[in-house]
């Protein structure tokens, strides 16, 4: 099969890439011009330039049976709104309007459990729950929010859409990283004296990048499906961590008015005196939520696998070191 997929230099992309490729599929990766390719080195992949709000996008997409949008705008700090909305909404929208002006078969929208908001007090919800988006912490929820509305609007109109939402996947090829890449990276170089007392839903990213492929070939039109697998306290991701790895994971939580009142006066007062801010608020705010979520929809339906997180916090670790990221 041929097919386009965006978001390819990224982490879930770039492991969805190498699943295409192993399965014997042809692939078509958009990229924009400045991109950086180190996730995409020594693949046999057809490259194409442009970006996901280009009127000709549609054309680049010729002769590709389905489509992977997995590329996303990522940032929790406020000045970056814009962006935000303009990627992920509008990129979302016109990433599907060019899809159904190519005759594309079928397509995999790339969403976030984040779209999909918290239960109350850390109880997990699947995929029939939908917090309002008054009630999503930050833009970029709240645009995940939006663009996945877009999905859904684009199958109601009768086009083959179908949504997969993950959850905090972890493993190789998380470069820039992710949140839960960046906590497996300051663990590594001893940067954590101390951690919040927060839950979250932790996945393979290979078991992720499995479920899109999945949901290709076995997912309904129109269904999102919940892309985790293990709930776990952030306290319980570093004990494993310490096990794995020899270095002693943090004994004392914080208290989260430390952190978040460091990332208002970073955000609020050195942001505007133009300094760079390392702690976004939106980030903290988060980091006091309980993130669970049920992925049995995904298991049942789709055959998602469920590996132990061990071994890909294992992966985790291998491929940072390997890369220079701890040295």
């Amino acid at each position: 099969m041929q097919v386009f997929l965006t978001g390819g230099t990224g982490f879930i992309g770039a492991n969805v890439v190498r699943l295409l490729l192993q399965a014997g599929h042809s692939v078509r990766v958009l990229v924009r011009e400045n991109s950086n390719l180190d996730n995409l080195k020594g693949l046999e992949v057809e490259k194409v330039v442009g970006k996901l709000n280009d009127l000709d996008l549609y054309e680049k997409m010729q002769g590709a049976e389905a489509l992977f949008h997995v590329a996303a705008f990522y940032s929790l700090w406020q000045s970056d709104k814009e962006q935000l909305y303009r990627s992920n909404v509008n990129g979302t929208r016109n990433c599907l309007a060019a899809a159904q002006k190519a005759g594309i078969n079928r397509t995999v929208y790339t969403s976030s459990a984040a779209a999909i908001g918290l239960g109350p007090k850390g109880t997990p919800v699947d995929e029939t729950h939908q917090s309002s988006a008054n009630e999503l912490i930050g833009h970029y929820r709240k645009s995940k929010y939006q663009a996945e509305q877009e999905a859904f609007k684009a199958a109601k109109a009768g086009q083959d859409v179908v949504i997969v939402n993950p959850t905090s996947p972890v493993g190789e090829w998380d470069a820039r990283p992710t949140p839960t890449g960046n906590i497996v990276l300051r663990f590594l170089r001893q940067q954590m004296p101390f951690y919040l007392d927060t839950g979250l839903n932790v996945i393979d990213v290979q078991d992720v990048a499995k479920g899109h492929l999945l949901a290709l070939e076995k997912g309904r039109s129109g269904e999102r499906y919940i892309l985790g697998n293990r709930d776990m306290k952030l306290k319980s991701m570093l004990d494993i961590l310490e096990n794995l790895t020899g270095v002693s994971a943090p004994e004392k939580s914080i208290p989260v008015a430390v952190p978040m009142t460091v990332a208002w006066i970073e955000e609020t007062v050195l942001a505007r005196l133009g300094k760079s801010p390392n702690v976004p608020l939106d980030g903290v705010r988060m980091g006091t939520k309980t993130m669970y979520y049920n992925a049995s929809k995904a298991v049942n339906e789709l055959g998602l696998p469920q590996t132990d997180i061990a071994k890909a916090l294992q992966r985790s670790v291998d491929w940072y070191r390997a890369n220079g990221y701890v040295d």
